[in-house]
């Protein structure tokens, strides 16, 4: 198999037109005994990493469960798993809850896809140029610091109250975590690769693709996993625009109705849609890492 010039430009091995090929002698290997088989530790093996995730859910289950039978909280305050349970499979039946989460999971991806987009863009510019360093960097730190929330009238006043400017909120969620931490990635490409990108005659698209792309591909798919779980955050606020549908618009609905109930169910489904989607984003990082590094 050949080598990837990365790692062939990392590892000095390269080949040179003035090398000659020399016949090598016979390496004699010795049989050596097969080793005993190693302990694999309980908490390294793969079902128990998966089985262990599930121990804290289900402590706070039972929790929920034990201080809501006895008593110790009032129903109107905290209601019982089942009655969420129960609060959920109404839903279900009617048909709204199925809604509820389309709206909300086709407005969390197009926010993400485009803010991710633009930000990969910017984080070329800065990262790989002076000048766009020099112009743009300032500026979108000093847009990073404005909180979610700030965007809101400006975006109804802008964009009106729709689709867009809901849109518009949770790609700029997505914006940042992609951009800073490409951008800086990028910035700190071993300049060693670089330059010996260049002595091989690499310029320009090449050099990015051959040596500074494989480098940041790591910190791309950390800064998307970031910018993802940002986008659900600022679903949230985003729903709170005018929306009529949405588990953000069912959680402030729910507030104002005194649905306790409601609430858990969201904030239950909110967490498990961002934990399903962020399993997503980790078996295309095994991908993409298997196929670049």
């Amino acid at each position: 198999m050949t080598a990837s010039p990365l790692a062939a430009i990392s590892a000095g091995s390269l080949p040179d037109s003035s090398e000659t090929t020399a016949t090598s002698a016979p390496v004699s290997i010795s049989s050596s005994p097969r080793s005993p088989r190693q302990h694999i530790p309980l908490w390294s093996r793969a079902w128990m990493k998966g089985a262990g995730g599930f121990i804290v859910p289900l402590v706070i289950l039972a929790a929920w469960h034990f201080v809501t039978a006895t008593g110790r909280v009032p129903p109107y305050r905290l209601p019982s798993p089942w009655s969420v349970v129960e609060t959920g499979a109404e839903m279900v039946s009617g048909g709204q809850l199925w809604l509820h989460i389309a709206i909300s999971l086709q407005r969390v991806f197009i926010g993400f896809v485009a803010g991710s987009l633009i930000a990969l863009a910017f984080a070329a510019i800065v990262g790989l140029s002076r000048v766009g360093a020099i112009l743009f960097a300032p500026t979108l730190v000093a847009l990073r610091a404005v909180p979610s929330l700030a965007w809101v009238p400006l975006l109804i006043l802008w964009l009106q109250v729709g689709e867009e400017s809901k849109i518009t909120l949770i790609a700029i969620g997505a914006f940042f975590p992609v951009y800073t931490t490409v951008a800086d990635a990028l910035r700190h490409v071993d300049p060693h690769l670089v330059e010996a990108g260049r002595t091989f005659g690499l310029r320009g698209w090449s050099l990015f693709r051959t040596i500074q792309l494989p480098a940041v591909i790591p910190s791309v798919v950390s800064g998307l996993r970031l910018a993802l779980a940002q986008a659900w955050l600022f679903l949230v606020a985003a729903e709170l625009l005018g929306a009529s549908m949405g588990l953000g618009w069912m959680l402030n609905d729910s507030q104002q109705t005194g649905r306790v109930d409601r609430i858990l169910l969201a904030i239950v489904l909110l967490a498990l849609l961002g934990t399903i989607t962020n399993a997503i984003l980790v078996i295309f990082e095994k991908a993409v890492l298997k196929r670049w590094m």
